[in-house]
């Protein structure tokens, strides 16, 4: 069973997270367990302080190393061989490849920050990774935090209704997921793709391949160019190419330009 530990001054933030859809089904199906720690209960004074100035001047505060410490102690004593990730805009870009290497682990303590950042002590000392959404800031880790659990939930065996539901989605297999469609057939003029209703479980797959190969490159032809194509695949790309061409050379036929709308 997967097991994760939030680390925030925010824990009530997370009761919805865990209260609805997937993540509550997994949660009373005990495919996974969640948790939260409360930063402020491991803290010294009466305001329960979890901030103070940073050394060398600067705007902002900076969150204060003893609770912080002493909150992933605790996270590490109720799960030895968990893996602590602190939510920072420094970390790796998080995305579906790095989902499924966390869904390996045997338990993930998310350190949600706050302010400007946290004492750098507790990152090189009791952090075993650090991990971004992207590059952008957000005033706390605990966005991150739901984010990270659920695509890592999502790939846990059992979580989704279809086996092979998380295998199929978007970057799982380096393409985005292929055009989804239900009923009617016919909506507002718009009629479901003939293959999908032909019941040839072949020309089911050809289609989605090449629904899957067509949004990539409209939307992130970036993945194509980083990814080793399979056979089918390539000659799917070289089909296009030789559309194209036809149509170039059928355009040119009519004339110069137009193409360019002159």
């Amino acid at each position: 069973m997967m097991k994760f530990t939030v680390l925030t001054i925010f824990p009530e933030m997370f009761n919805s997270f865990w209260s609805y859809g997937i993540i509550k089904k997994a949660i009373d199906e005990s495919l996974i367990f969640a948790s939260a720690i409360n930063i402020r209960d491991f803290t010294k004074d009466k305001h329960k302080t979890t901030d103070d100035r940073p050394f060398g001047g600067g705007c902002g505060m900076v969150m204060k190393p003893e609770p912080l410490a002493d909150a992933i102690r605790m996270a590490k004593e109720n799960n030895p061989d968990s893996r602590t990730v602190l939510l920072s805009p420094q970390g790796r870009i998080f995305n579906q490849k790095l989902a499924v290497e966390l869904a390996e682990s045997n338990g993930l303590n998310f350190v949600c920050g706050r302010y400007e950042g946290i004492d750098e002590r507790i990152c090189s000392d009791f952090v075993d990774d650090e991990i971004s959404l992207g590059d952008y800031v957000l005033m706390g880790g605990e966005l991150g935090a739901m984010v990270i659990m659920e695509a890592v939930t999502r790939l846990i065996p059992g979580v989704l209704g279809s086996p092979d539901s998380a295998s199929q989605d978007s970057f799982s297999g380096e393409l985005l997921d292929y055009c989804h469609f239900t009923r009617p057939r016919e909506f507002e003029g718009s009629k479901v793709p003939e293959a999908l209703l032909s019941g040839n479980h072949k020309d089911i797959d050809n289609w989605r391949l090449e629904a899957s190969l067509i949004r990539t490159f409209l939307k992130r032809p970036d993945l194509i160019e980083n990814k080793i194509l399979t056979k089918q695949e390539n000659e799917i790309l070289k089909k296009w190419c030789r559309d194209i061409e036809n149509i170039i050379q059928a355009q040119s036929l009519r004339g110069s330009g137009t193409l360019s709308g002159n």
